[in-house]
């Protein structure tokens, strides 16, 4: 059992080893910390943080750095976050305000949180499995290609072209557009895929003109509407592992090949448990189970009209648990002001 004190010591060697890379000793505590005791009385503490495993010396010096276990201990006693400084919010606010879509929006929000933590920004897509597709809209283009845009409910627009081959005048793209507005307009995106597969298979044998060039826009519709429920990332900052690279023991390849596949993120980030301020971690040998056990992973929870996910960076071990949590809560709550604000607008 850790006293109190003894927390306050192995405080002081986070941060203190968090701000410099240097081992931390009893005598630097002293000069930096107020605790009004001897340095003889600090190496007690930190002798008794040794044997909880809490800290260890990574050579033969009087210094001692936190581990994995010591990193939990210290974020699951965290006070208080540190709070993010005026000029860091409003750089939140002017990254997140100003219209876009939801895409944009996300592609935004990693890009602030890189810059403000100096780690690898990770946002998950909202799964929309339950939005209804609200519009359906075609726009030919000549040539046989025409443009399908598909609105949900909860603000998700896609947009793809796509070749239908046939020269279709404005009447018959009038009856298709009634046709798959029919089949996909006010239900769900799990149900619209039921109906497209439905209509696909009550089509005629021999089909005419414009009946192929429906199939070929309800073949992309359902493309998109099978990504519109998938689970995905967005990320930035992929950089900062490799300006980082010292604060990992061994390889970064690791990391690198699991932000390049992004499943192993996805599993990881959905078995996070999160407190009751939606804020989470999972430290070091803790992500031993996803290949991870050098990085350390937090996030906070953000809303999305109809659905929700999660925001966080993904860094080393030796990161500053209290800043990049309180990022990640500040972007999580701009985030999902933002896109409240755009569905009541819509």
């Amino acid at each position: 059992m850790v006293s109190e004190r003894g927390l306050q010591v192995l405080r002081a060697i986070v941060q203190d080893y968090v701000d410099t890379r240097e081992p931390v000793g009893s005598k630097a505590i002293v000069e930096r910390h107020a605790f009004g005791v001897s340095a003889a009385t600090i190496r007690n503490d930190m002798a008794l943080l040794e044997d909880e495993e809490l800290i260890a010396a990574p050579h033969t010096s009087s210094g001692r750095v936190p581990t994995d276990k010591g990193y939990r201990v210290f974020v699951d006693h965290l006070a208080q976050l540190r709070p993010l400084t005026p000029a860091q919010r409003q750089a939140i606010a002017a990254f997140l305000e100003g219209p876009g879509d939801l895409d944009d929006a996300l592609a935004r929000t990693v890009r602030v949180l890189s810059q403000l933590t100096g780690q690898v920004a990770l946002v998950q897509y909202p799964s929309f499995a339950r939005a209804n597709v609200t519009h359906v809209e075609l726009v030919p283009l000549g040539g046989g290609r025409m443009i399908v845009i598909v609105v949900t409910d909860t603000g998700r627009v896609s947009q793809r072209v796509v070749w239908v081959r046939a020269e279709l005048d404005e009447s018959d793209t009038a009856r298709m557009r009634a046709e798959i507005g029919t089949v996909l307009v006010g239900r769900s995106v799990r149900e619209g895929l039921h109906r497209i597969a439905e209509h696909q298979a009550a089509s005629p044998a021999s089909p005419g003109e414009l009946r192929l060039a429906t199939e070929a826009v309800l073949r992309v519709v359902a493309e998109e509407l099978e990504d519109f429920r998938q689970d995905r990332l967005v990320m930035a900052g992929s950089a900062n592992l490799a300006r980082r690279e010292a604060d990992f023991r061994g390889s970064i390849y690791p990391l690198l090949e699991a932000i390049e596949e992004q499943v192993t993120l996805l599993r990881l980030m959905g078995e996070m448990v999160a407190d009751e301020q939606g804020l989470a971690a999972s430290i070091g040998r803790e992500n031993e189970q996803f290949g991870l056990s050098e990085a350390s992973i937090v996030t906070s929870d953000y809303d999305a009209p109809g659905a929700h996910a999660r925001v966080g960076v993904l860094g080393p071990t030796r990161m500053d648990y209290s800043s990049n949590l309180a990022a990640v809560r500040a972007v999580a709550r701009y985030l999902t002001r933002l896109l409240d604000e755009d569905d009541q607008g819509r």
